[in-house]
C-alpha cells in the first residue's frame, strides 16, 4: 500500500483540547480519507538539529514544551509506539545520501509532533517514528532529505511534515479575527507554487513570495522547513492536493495539503 506525504499545521498547542474545524477534520483525514499506515514518520517544527536527528525509542513519552496553558494541557498523554526497526532503515537511507544522521533515545514526543498525531490517531496505536529539522538548510536541500525517504510511502509509511506556513505570533490578534489579508496572500502565492511543483519559484519564496517577511520571520523559519521535508518525499509523483485551510488568531494558518496521492473518499 502506498501512502500520502502531507504537511499538516500544527496551530497552537491548544487544539489538543478544542473542537473546531480544523479538529473534525484531522479526526476525518485520520479515520476516513487515509488508508491506515503501518508508522507513521514526523518531521516537526520542533525539533531543530544541524544533524539529522531520529527517534529510536520502544515507547514514547509526551513532552509538554510549552508554557502559559491551561493545566490540563499537562495531563494529556500520548504514549505511542515508536519503531526502532523503521528508525534503523531511516538512518540507512541517510548513510546512503551522504547525510550525517543519528539516531535518539529517550527525548519523547513533542507537542508538534502528538498534537497533530493525536488529533488524526487518537488511539496512540499507530508507531511514530519523529525526526528533527534543520531551518538553516536551504529549502532545496530540505527538500531532498524528504526525497531520501520517498521509497518508505510504497512500504506502507506515512511521511508527515508538522509545522505552519505563516507562523508570526508577534503580528497574531484576537480569537475570531477575520483572516488578515496578507496571510491569506501568502497562502495562496504558496499553494499556487505547490499545484504547479514549481520549485523554482518555492525555494526562493522568501525572495517572490507576497508577504513572505510577514508570514515567515527569521525566528520562525523552522515552522515552514516541514513543509518541503514533506513535499520532497512525494517527488516521485509530484501532485499536491489543498485538503483544508483556515486561520486562527487572524494569521496563524491552518493548512494541510497532501503529496503523491490524491484523497478519493
Amino acid at each position: 500500500m502506498v501512502q500520502p506525504a502531507l504537511f499538516v499545521a500544527h496551530g497552537s498547542p491548544t487544539l489538543a483540547i478544542e473542537e473546531n474545524d480544523y479538529t473534525k477534520f484531522l479526526r476525518r483525514l485520520g479515520q476516513e480519507m487515509l488508508d491506515r499506515p503501518r508508522a507513521a514518520v514526523i518531521f516537526s517544527a520542533h525539533w531543530e538539529s544541524p544533524v539529522q536527528l531520529v527517534s529510536a525509542d520502544d515507547r514514547h513519552q509526551t513532552m509538554h514544551d510549552y508554557y502559559g496553558f491551561p493545566e490540563e494541557m499537562y495531563r494529556i498523554r500520548y504514549p505511542a509506539a515508536g519503531d526502532p526497526l523503521l528508525a534503523d532503515e531511516i538512518i540507512s537511507r541517510f548513510k546512503a545520501g551522504n547525510l550525517p544522521s543519528r539516531t535518539v533515545e529517550g527525548r519523547g514526543l513533542d507537542h508538534g509532533a502528538w498534537v497533530v498525531l493525536r488529533a488524526m490517531f487518537p488511539e496512540g496505536d499507530i508507531p511514530v517514528v519523529e525526526l528533527s529539522v534543520d531551518a538553516k538548510r536551504s529549502p532545496a536541500e530540505q527538500y531532498a532529505i524528504g526525497k531520501m525517504l520517498g521509497e518508505l510511502r510504497s512500504d506502507n509509511v506515512l511521511i508527515i511534515g508538522s509545522g505552519g506556513l505563516v507562523h508570526n505570533l508577534r503580528r497574531i490578534a484576537g480569537e475570531g479575527t477575520d483572516p488578515a489579508a496578507w496571510a491569506v496572500l501568502f497562502d495562496d502565492w504558496i499553494g499556487e507554487q505547490l499545484v504547479s511543483w514549481n520549485l523554482r519559484s518555492l525555494f526562493e519564496y522568501d525572495k517572490k513570495a507576497p508577504h513572505a517577511k510577514e508570514a515567515v520571520p527569521t525566528y520562525a523559519t523552522e515552522h515552514f522547513a516541514p513543509l518541503l521535508y514533506a513535499m520532497g518525499a512525494a517527488d516521485s509523483d509530484r501532485q499536491a492536493v489543498k485538503l483544508f485551510q483556515d486561520y486562527q488568531y487572524g494569521s496563524l494558518s491552518l493548512n494541510c495539503w497532501m503529496f503523491g496521492n490524491r484523497p478519493d473518499r
